[in-house]
């Protein structure tokens, strides 16, 4: 399987009065030489702004926007099968219910054309929808590289459809354990702060006013030797490094996050301690249904380590 991959120029367009009204994947797919569902996967990868925020692929365009797109020379991408280990937890004529490996890439892009998820799902002959575009096949959802545990994953069109609604209209229940820095005083709370793109750092998200709605809640597991904190979240949006941002933002960094954590700690992580435990779905023949996955190793040898310093 072939893609284009686009990125690292800059373009900028204007909206004229003639095309108010269009959505814009369509108006940019008339003007640039890639898919309508390249422009989709630029969109959701925040690559392309209008009047400097993120917007959605249907947005309706006004006149005078202002587009900017942060795409590529055209790169040929090969999807290719590759032995890459994947736990399979669940899956049926319909969809899989994955476990992600931490360290791993969903799919591929730029600085990661190979070995992440989509190569390990062709390798294991999973039937891939084609909604994610070419680069994306049956990808619903999408969890951070150095972020463990469950996804789904749809092996064709009416059931990602259904699906993405589901997720749209925070259906989909999705729970994590994250270990974090300090300790958290209230036993539960609700973490209710906007998310946009950091606006000197594209590839740092940032609480922002005028940023994307986006809600964390969570409550506290264990408290741990003074110093960290093992916390249950559950999204009610899914916004790019939501828990990591949020997190961060109330003091309460995730152990191991490079990005938004502390640079240096004392337990040695080399990746952010947060993996997604619980996925909960209406299944669309099948009705309501939940998985359960334990904390991967490296992420036992660690709060194993918090509860041993005095």
């Amino acid at each position: 399987m072939n893609a284009k991959n686009w990125a690292n120029e800059k373009t900028e367009y204007v909206c004229t009065e003639e095309d108010a009204g269009k959505r814009l994947d369509v108006f940019l797919t008339a003007k640039m030489p890639c898919t309508r569902s390249q422009i989709k996967g630029l969109i959701c990868d925040n690559h392309i702004l209008v009047n400097g925020i993120e917007v959605k692929a249907g947005y309706r365009l006004k006149p005078n926007d202002q587009i900017s797109v942060a795409s590529v020379k055209p790169q040929i991408i090969k999807l290719k099968p590759q032995n890459i280990e994947l736990d399979i937890v669940y899956q049926d004529e319909d969809l899989a219910v994955v476990n992600k490996q931490p360290g791993l890439v969903v799919h591929p892009g730029p600085g990661n054309i190979d070995h992440t998820l989509v190569n390990a799902l062709l390798y294991h002959r999973l039937e891939l929808s084609s909604i994610g575009g070419e680069l994306r096949p049956g990808i619903v959802h999408r969890l951070d590289k150095d972020t463990s545990g469950l996804m789904l994953i749809a092996k064709n069109d009416q059931i990602h459809k259904d699906l993405a609604v589901q997720i749209k209209d925070y259906q989909v229940k999705r729970r994590y354990l994250a270990l974090v820095h300090g300790v958290v005083k209230k036993d539960q709370d609700k973490i209710e702060q906007a998310i946009g793109r950091h606006p000197k750092n594209r590839k740092r998200m940032t609480v922002k006013a005028d940023g994307r709605h986006a809600v964390t809640y969570y409550k506290v597991r264990e408290r741990i030797s003074n110093k960290y904190s093992l916390l249950e979240c559950e999204l009610h949006t899914g916004r790019t490094h939501q828990i990591r941002v949020h997190l961060s933002a109330v003091n309460h960094p995730i152990v191991g996050d490079k990005v938004y954590g502390v640079r240096r700690n004392n337990l040695g992580s080399s990746r952010q301690m947060l993996h997604s435990f619980y996925l909960g779905f209406n299944h669309p023949k099948r009705g309501w249904m939940e998985f359960y996955v334990d904390l991967p190793q490296d992420f036992l040898k660690i709060l194993d380590k918090a509860r041993k310093i005095s």
